[in-house]
């Protein structure tokens, strides 16, 4: 069978030049600047034409350049006009960009782009710096562009790499199975691998996110995750990028995410739960409200009912709270609102059984997700016949079919036998996440496969046996651990007191436990739980700051108890 012929329809980034077209002078893309006399913020703009045509000058540069549809690039900006414009500028050239977090640290980020093996970089200064004094790692690194000032290294800085006026589109045709990107997973669970993504997999992305929750052209976004910006402009959504550093999500300053809401009229805004922490409790302590946002977005680690309540008590009265589902390797795969998780849908909401054990539910899936739970097993599952359905209600491991669902990692490539499953012609892929699906096809999240404790007596699953326990006012998190080998470890909960609540003595701190084994007694999920430990701040994954580091804490345990 011959395969697709390439076409520039099947280019995602065609989607710019589609709002280009529609709607060239509305602003596409405002970031912050410093500020004027009287403090207020300064920003620079761009519309969707000039965003359009200036991406258009930077594919003719890098074909000029010697680049081809294919070549491997990696893209180390900070989030800017000039990184969406990349990003689209290497879409519309055929390119391959690679993305790599910055905030997992000096050591896996080189690490992650050896593995990649780029074969050029468009990156700052202090990039280039690194990759000429480290140039054994990147052997076959030769198209390299500078975004900023040009030291000491050759190559072009990307305003020559722009070259001179505007001289029409360009838009590489490419088929739904070209690589269009390398995007590394966080490293929540085991080391970071690069997922390849499709033009395919980003058009249906942008697709399924703009009609699932139905955002339409003219509307104002303020992502504080950079991707994000990237929907955005595929969408006819003006993106506002905050004045945060991107790679620290947790330490952003409430204040700065207010400002660009207030200045542009926000009507919507994207960020991790750690950002929505800080801003809905800076809002509620300072009687400080976002009262244009009527849509909220956040993802990366489940949402709690508090943090929901909180959030919606700061945008407009009409609006809501989503917390999209998925994983690097498939996003989106579900999404629920807050309306749904507090009960102020049809059906009753979510929270209570939460609450007594449930897991969290993470919503109805996306139109063209497919899924199904299997029977957990541990290795390989090479063909869909060897994946046992298991029956609604009944806890297994989720595995997902769509197209946005990405089909290989091409580093680390060992992850594949373990992460995807043969049926005919195409794959299901394993999120890696336990949990089951309801009687109204919901999927309710109990925790990753690879952090349920295998006691003697049965599994135990972390977000079911944490909402125990995190009911407790002193509790801010928790989190279930294995100590031992599967099949027989001992379960330990660690618990992150809330601030303030840190027992100051062994009284305090044993009367803490006691209260917390009276409320493990309840549930018989955890009553037999008699392992209780203490940390100060959990460790969390580097992109969303609030995914907890489970298998360090794992080892952390481990030690504590072997001391006593």
């Amino acid at each position: 069978m011959m395969g697709a012929m390439p076409d520039v329809s099947c280019n995602v980034a065609r989607r710019l030049a589609e709002m280009a077209q529609a709607r060239p002078d509305a602003v596409a893309v405002a970031e912050p600047l410093g500020r004027d006399r009287q403090g207020r913020r300064q920003y620079r703009s761009v519309t969707f034409r000039q965003l359009d045509h200036d991406s258009d000058r930077i594919a003719r540069g890098l074909l000029a350049l010697g680049t081809k549809p294919g070549t491997r690039l990696a893209l180390l900006v900070r989030p800017s006009i000039d990184f969406i414009s990349l990003v689209f500028g290497l879409f519309k050239s055929g390119a391959v960009t690679i993305l790599i977090d910055p905030g997992m640290g000096r050591r896996s980020l080189l690490r992650c782009l050896a593995e990649a093996d780029p074969e050029g970089f468009l990156a700052m200064p202090v990039v280039h710096a690194v990759r000429v004094f480290r140039r054994s790692l990147f052997p076959h690194a030769r198209w390299n562009v500078t975004v900023g000032r040009r030291w000491f290294w050759g190559g072009p800085t990307l305003d020559q790499l722009r070259g001179g006026p505007w001289d029409g589109s360009h838009l590489a045709a490419v088929t739904v199975d070209q690589p269009a990107a390398i995007i590394f997973t966080s490293g929540s669970t085991g080391a970071p691998k690069g997922v390849l993504f499709t033009h395919g997999n980003f058009d249906a992305q942008a697709e399924q996110i703009r009609d699932f929750f139905d955002i339409q052209p003219g509307g104002v976004d303020v992502p504080a995750f950079p991707l994000f910006g990237l929907f955005n402009c595929a969408m006819g959504t003006t993106a506002v990028i905050p004045d945060m550093d991107s790679s620290r999500p947790a330490s952003v300053n409430p204040e700065n995410i207010l400002e660009a809401v207030r200045d542009w009229q926000a009507t919507q805004s994207f960020a991790s739960p750690a950002v929505w922490d800080r801003v809905s409790q800076y809002c509620l302590s300072h009687g400080k409200k976002l009262p244009t946002i009527r849509r909220v977005l956040s993802s990366g680690a489940p949402v709690s009912p508090e943090l929901l309540r909180r959030v919606r008590a700061c945008i407009h009265p009409e609006g809501d709270m989503h917390t999209p589902y998925g994983a690097t390797e498939s996003l989106p795969v579900a999404s629920i609102s807050s309306r749904e998780v507090l009960g102020e849908a049809s059906e009753p909401g979510t929270a209570e059984q939460t609450r007594l054990g449930a897991g969290v539910c993470v919503g109805h899936r996306f139109s063209k997700i497919r899924w199904r739970v299997i029977r957990i097993v541990d290795g390989p599952i090479p063909s869909i016949d060897q994946a046992e359905p298991l029956p609604t209600g009944q806890i297994g491991e989720l595995i997902v079919q769509g197209p946005q669902v990405t089909r290989a990692y091409v580093t680390r490539t060992e992850a594949n036998r373990l992460a995807k499953i043969a049926d005919g012609d195409g794959f299901w892929h394993r999120i890696g996440d336990s949990g089951y699906l309801d009687r109204l096809d919901r999927f309710w999240f109990c925790g990753r496969v690879a952090h349920r404790v295998q006691t003697a007596t049965g599994p135990m699953y972390p977000i079911c046996c944490e909402a125990i326990f995190n009911a407790h006012p002193a509790v801010r998190r928790s989190a279930l651990v294995g100590v031992g080998m599967p099949g027989r470890q001992r379960p330990v909960l660690i618990v992150e007191p809330a601030e303030g609540h840190m027992p100051k003595n062994r009284a305090a701190r044993e009367q803490f436990f006691g209260e917390l084994r009276a409320l493990g007694a309840t549930n018989p999920q955890t009553a037999s739980l008699s392992d209780f430990l203490l940390h100060h701040r959990f460790p969390v994954d580097i992109r969303h700051n609030a995914k907890i580091f489970r298998e360090k804490l794992a080892v952390w345990a481990a030690r504590q108890l072997a001391s006593r």
